[in-house]
This record gives structure tokens, sequence and C-alpha cells, in this order.
């Protein structure tokens, strides 16, 4: 059973899915700095698809949407790296303990878990849009066959009786 905290660790980032590099830290339990060794000493495994480096405001952003603390004293010395599901897994294999495979098995089924709510989504707006506009056009006949059953039901207007003689 996968813990339910990695789909909430999941960001939106330069139109990629990725989580953070002390996300992934915690989940394979171990340090950010060891994380950060492994990445350094793995560069080739790590192409710009797979991780990459937050800019500045990309962590301010991130740091006023209350998804990464404030920096205090002794803060982050440098920006910190966001993973891709496949650097994820890219990244697991490079630490190579029991505990970052076990979790990367994990993050990628939450990468799924998503992939297929999205799906879902795309396929239930394109159903709506489909029945809007289906409805659009039956709508007026709808209401134009109803108009024309309505005369039909109401009695015919009677002529206005006149009172007195006819000349």
């Amino acid at each position: 059973m996968q813990p339910p905290h990695i789909d909430r660790c999941i960001l939106l980032i330069r139109g990629l899915r990725v989580i953070l590099g002390d996300d992934l830290a915690r989940m394979y339990g171990v340090p950010a700095y060891v994380l950060n060794q492994a990445v350094k000493r793995n560069h080739e495994r790590f192409p710009e698809d797979f991780m990459f480096q937050l800019t500045s405001e990309e962590l301010a952003t991130l740091t006023a949407q209350g998804l990464l603390p404030k920096q205090g004293h002794g803060g982050r010395r440098t920006l910190p790296y966001v993973f891709t599901e496949h650097g994820a897994v890219m990244l697991a294999n490079a630490l190579k303990s029991p505990i970052a495979v076990s979790a990367s098995i994990e993050i990628v089924r939450a990468f799924n878990r998503m992939r297929r709510m999205i799906a879902a989504n795309k396929e239930i707006a394109k159903k709506l849009l489909e029945l809007e506009d289906k409805l659009g056009t039956h709508d007026v006949k709808i209401q134009a066959i109803l108009a024309a059953l309505r005369r039909f039901l109401d009695p015919p207007p009677q002529p206005p009786r006149e009172i007195g003689f006819k000349p």
C-alpha cells in the first residue's frame, strides 16, 4: 500500500510533473546531502527531462505557496533539484538502497495513478462537451415541438359575442 503523501508531493513545474529532491530524500530514507552527492556522482544519468534545478523565481513561488518552508538562519545554500518520474527511478538506482527501490516503485505507481486520473477527467470533459452540443441543438427542437403541441391543446379562440341587435 502506498503512503498517501506521495500524491501530494507531485508538483507541476515547467509543464512537467516532478517531485522535490528534499521530498525524495525523505521517501528514500537518506539525508538530502546524500541525494545531492548521488546526483553529482552520476550526473550522466540525469538529463534535463529527468531532473533539473529550480530557478530562484520558482523557489520563491513554491515558498510563497507554502510548498517549501521559508528559509531561516543556516538555510539552503543551493537551489533545490526536482525529479520527474524517470529521474526518481534513476535516483533510486543510483542510491542502491532497498528503501529507495521500494519507495521508487510506489512513486511510479503514484505517477501512473495521476496519469489515469487526468485521462479519465479528459474523457469526462469530452463527453460532457458532446452532450452539451447534442442538448443545445435538441433543446431548440424540443421547445418547438412543445409549442406546436400546446397550440393543439389550447381551445380555439371563440369569436367575441356581440350584444344587441345587428342592423
